[in-house]
């Protein structure tokens, strides 16, 4: 089955895509959520018009990930652990974790949207990225101390 699809799915298209998909993930998924919309007769004569809606949304949308990604950039977080030898902490900084620490610098995401590039399990500075946008992510630093 044809679609024309009306938000970004992932693995899938961006907006206005006419992607092939089959007929069961179509009709059980991605039309009930208003993802996609048949691509019949009809709707291909107004995909045209679609299509210049769906680019000023995608502009719109775009700039509002650089915006959030350029704040984002901005953020430090401060995580703090308790040590044991090596200065090595106990258990590891997790993507819920750093969710939590960017809900309260004000910045909502998903721990899914979180990617850190090692493991943390030692105190120091270390960077993450955050896939804000299937075109933009922003990196920001984690600082791992030391409890007292």
């Amino acid at each position: 089955m044809k679609l024309i699809l009306s938000q970004n799915v992932e693995n899938l298209g961006r907006i206005g895509d006419l992607v092939k998909v089959k007929n069961g993930y179509a009709r059980n998924f991605l039309i009930p959520r208003g993802l996609g919309l048949v691509a019949n007769e009809g709707n291909q004569s107004a995909l045209n018009h679609q299509l210049r809606l769906l680019d000023k949304k995608k502009a719109l949308i775009l700039g509002e990930a650089k915006k959030a990604a350029s704040n984002i950039e901005k953020i430090s977080v401060t995580v703090t652990k308790q040590v044991g030898e090596d200065e090595k902490i106990f258990g590891s900084v997790t993507t819920a974790e750093l969710e939590e620490l960017l809900a309260a610098e004000g910045v909502k995401v998903s721990k899914k949207d979180i990617k850190l590039s090692e493991e943390i399990k030692k105190v120091g500075v270390y960077s993450a990225e955050v896939k804000v946008h299937p075109e933009v992510t922003a990196k920001f630093k984690i600082w791992v101390v030391a409890a007292q």
